[in-house]
């Protein structure tokens, strides 16, 4: 049996982990994000047709970043602890357009559905990190004139960001972690089937595990308790991989 001291770790996360520090999950059973259909803000083609309404919905959940009490939880905290005292690689990938992972001092997170806290020249695809809200009047500095900037995340229909790292850090990494995501989002629900035909032990950490049949091993409950936990026993080599 191996340890974890020089594993190379990569790790996945989705809504459930922001969810406990106050952040609505992806969207409702009916469809709906914050009561809007999806086709009217999250696709290239809504924002074509009516961009104030797209700019006004991302400003919303912008501002949702800022309330007093949305702030990083202890499961973000303990993998950017994971990130600074592990010995091997961590490949930290996010579903989620908030910024909680910067805030608990994670480095590097390769945001695979974009920012919230960014927007981005329909041009050029070069991304800025944008102050205040969304409106015309922002307009990109790489080009001229200057395009107005559209908010810098990944809509239906368009292809999530980094898939060529995502891809190869899968197929070399010894341990793959999905923590709070659903399974249900292609491609990122396609990871742990990746990483495992390549020789990866593959671990999921959900409130409600849903991989039947996918996962090596599972840890059920709250990411703000099992992901510490997880993570102490990583540092500390009480968990083993094959």
């Amino acid at each position: 049996m191996k340890n974890y001291r020089n594993a190379n770790i990569v790790v996945l996360t989705g809504a459930g982990i922001s969810a406990a520090s106050g952040l609505k999950t992806f969207r409702s059973q009916e469809g709906l994000w914050e009561q809007h259909a999806v086709e009217e803000v999250a696709t290239p083609e809504a924002y074509d047709r009516n961009p104030e309404l797209v700019e006004a919905f991302y400003n919303e959940r912008r501002a949702q970043l800022d309330y007093s009490n949305t702030e990083p939880n202890a499961a973000h905290f303990a993998i950017a602890q994971l990130e600074q005292q592990h010995e091997g690689r961590l490949f930290l990938i996010t579903q989620n357009v908030d910024d909680l992972h910067e805030r608990a001092g994670h480095k590097q997170v390769l945001h695979m559905h974009g920012e919230l806290r960014k927007a981005r020249c329909p041009a050029t695809h070069q991304s800025f990190y944008m102050q205040g809200d969304f409106s015309a009047e922002n307009k990109c500095h790489c080009c001229v004139p200057g395009n107005r900037l559209r908010p810098h995340i990944v809509w239906f229909g368009e292809m999530p960001l980094g898939m060529g790292h995502i891809e190869r850090a899968l197929t070399e990494c010894d341990v793959f972690i999905a923590i709070g995501t659903s399974g249900t989002v292609y491609p990122a629900a396609g990871f742990v089937r990746l990483a495992k035909a390549f020789g990866a032990k593959t671990i999921d950490v959900n409130l409600n595990p849903c991989y039947s049949g996918a996962f090596d091993k599972q840890y059920e409950g709250c990411a703000t308790e099992s992901v510490p936990k997880l993570v102490e026993q990583i540092l500390s080599e009480q968990e083993e991989f094959a």
